[in-house]
This record gives structure tokens, sequence and C-alpha cells, in this order.
């Protein structure tokens, strides 16, 4: 499963690369306003730092408009994907800017057919909201295991499915079980992937043993090894 960072903050961003799992981004108007910078440099900016799909989504409600402002955002890098809602003028431009070999994002997705109805217009990623749907009391990863199903069925669909609002690890946990192409996570969810009481007791076990190791300098005896051993 990929793992693309699900925010505008180009500090996050950063930081997420460099652990060296982040294989794209996913911005929508809400995180760009949160960040109150350019629009178009935040994303010609991010495609600089991560090397990945970085989905920048079109804000007009009829698809003329969606089309022509995701023909222009697709201009401002290769890696750029046009992100684009799930309503009828959505898929109307999504059939059209597929047709034309741009990468389309639909977003807002909350039930299987409308994830169907996306595929059958060539979007390169389906993106349900599981977090969302889990707030009205319906499992958001059971609608993930549903695309993926139906997905499977037909295998000239080529459309990936993007799990979004992810919230917790566990979230990501239902997600790769349910067999999710991509998992878009926030910065904070991500930082949580790394945590465990387990890991943290027992690594600061292991450094107070190795305390306890004469000439603990393990770069300066790898470095004299080496030499010595002609390596």
């Amino acid at each position: 499963m990929k793992f693309f960072i699900d925010t505008a903050n180009l500090d996050e961003i950063r930081t997420a690369h460099r652990w060296g799992i982040v294989d794209g981004v996913t911005t929508n108007p809400s995180l760009i306003a949160k960040e109150g910078g350019d629009f178009i440099s935040t994303i010609a900016e991010i495609c600089t730092i991560v090397d990945g799909p970085v989905s920048a989504e079109v804000v007009a409600e009829d698809a003329d408009t969606m089309v022509r402002q995701g023909k222009l955002l697709a201009r401002v890098h290769d890696n750029v994907v046009v992100k684009v809602p799930l309503t009828v003028e959505g898929i109307t431009a999504t059939s059209r800017l597929s047709a034309e070999g741009i990468k389309t994002n639909v977003t807002l997705c909350f039930q299987p057919m409308q994830a169907l109805l996306a595929a059958k217009a060539g979007a390169t990623y389906i993106s349900p909201f599981i977090g969302r749907i889990d707030d009205i009391s319906w499992g958001g990863t059971e609608l993930i295991a549903q695309i993926v199903e139906i997905y499977s069925n037909y295998p000239d669909l080529d459309t990936q499915v993007l799990a979004a609002s992810i919230r917790h690890p566990a979230h990501m946990v239902e997600c790769a079980l349910a067999g999710a192409h991509v998992a878009t996570i926030p910065f904070g969810a991500m930082r949580k992937l790394f945590n465990h009481p387990l890991t943290t007791s027992g690594n600061a076990a292991f450094t107070k043993a190795w305390e306890g190791v004469p000439d603990s300098d393990i770069e300066g005896q790898v470095t004299a090894w080496l030499a010595k051993n002609g390596r």
C-alpha cells in the first residue's frame, strides 16, 4: 500500500519525506486555505519535494470549467493529479480529462456505485472518505473492502483505491487488510504509526545496556576495524 501525506504544509511534507516512506501528496481547498499561501506556488513547491503524485483540486462546479482548470493544473508539473469532486459534472470532467491522458483523483466518495462510476470515467484514483463515514456510524473500511472487491471483478478497470479521511493507525491497518492501493494520511496520524509502548521501552532498555559496553563508540570501532582489515 502506498502512503500519501494529506497536507499542504511544506514543513510537514519535508519532514515526512525525510522518513523515506512518502509516495505522494494530496491537498484540497481547505488544506491550502489553512496554510494561507498561494495555491499554484504551493503545488509547484510540493512537486519539488516529493517525486510522486500530487493531487491539486479544481474549484469549479461545472464540467467545462473543471476541464479548463484541470488542464492548466496539469501543466504546473508532470506529477500533478487533478482532483475532481464526485458529482455529475465532476464525473463528466473526469471522463474528458482522462481521455486526454490527464490523471485524476475523484474525491468525496461515500458509496460503492460512486466508485464504479469514477472507474468507468477513467479516474486514476478514487478517494473514499472513511473517517467521515465512521462519523455517521457506518464502517468506512467496509466501503474500502467493497470497492476493492468490485474493482477486482473487472480487471479492465485501472482505478486505484485511495483511502482518505484517515483518523488513526487502526484505520491504516484496516485499509491495508482491505486491499487499498493507497492511503492518504494527515501528518499527525502518520507520526503515530511509529509509536508503540513496547518499542519505546525496549529501545530505552537496549540504550541503557549499551552504556555498559567498553568503548561504546561504535563508529570509531567500526572505522578502526575496517582500516585494520583493509576494508
